[in-house]
């Protein structure tokens, strides 16, 4: 999967290569954050988790109304658990900064002053920091336990590699001014055990582009 993800971003990159007119841009925003995979008991108990976003890219034409769109992303991930299970009353939260490389195909669409876009493509990321927290109750008392995430190929590790694919829609005005939403859909498991979670995030934001 990382090779072929890897490979489509860098013959992307090639073909959009010759082209002369790159424009640049930077966006920012909200992540909602949560995990796919988990069992039904969990599931029921998940919110999202909010974080945010940088982005930074440069705008590839290769065609009339196409373009490509390499960047990279300062992404918050994680997913938030609220309720009572297995004798713990209370919140579980996992938070996740990763530096992801994404390269996506962009379709314009004119519309009034600005264009309408819709992209989709892949990505990779590397996680680089993460805590997790739990606050709430158990027989035997109360109180918060925060701790930090690492990353790397034990058991008790969870991946630094996530990879996957972006999916946005947004509009552009004339002035280079972006309203954007965007969904990021994972498709590599975070641990290194049978546990299959996966990243899901929904994410909206504003940006320029010059």
């Amino acid at each position: 999967m990382k090779k072929i993800l890897l490979s489509l971003g860098a013959a992307l990159l090639l073909a959009a290569g010759a082209q002369a007119q790159t424009s640049w841009g930077l966006k920012a925003g909200l992540n909602l954050g949560k995990y796919s995979g988990l069992s039904s008991g969990y599931s029921d108990l998940q919110k999202m988790n909010p974080s945010f976003y940088v982005t930074g890219f440069a705008d590839l034409p290769v065609a009339p109304q196409f373009s490509i769109q390499p960047g990279v992303s300062l992404q918050g991930k994680g997913s938030k658990l609220s309720g009572s299970i297995a004798g713990f009353d209370g919140t579980n939260t996992i938070n996740t900064m990763s530096i992801e490389i994404p390269v996506n195909a962009v379709y314009w669409i004119p519309a009034g002053s600005g264009n309408v876009f819709l992209g989709a493509g892949p990505y990779i990321g590397f996680n680089v920091s993460g805590k997790e927290k739990n606050r709430g109750e158990t027989e035997f008392g109360s109180g918060d336990i925060e701790t930090d995430i690492n990353f790397g190929g034990a058991d008790d590790e969870m991946k630094v590699i996530d990879a996957g694919a972006n999916f946005m829609a947004g509009y552009k005005l004339s002035n280079g001014f972006l309203i954007n939403a965007g969904y990021g859909l994972g498709l590599t498991s975070l641990y290194n055990t049978e546990n299959k979670r996966s990243n899901r995030v929904l994410s909206f934001g504003v940006g320029f582009q010059f």
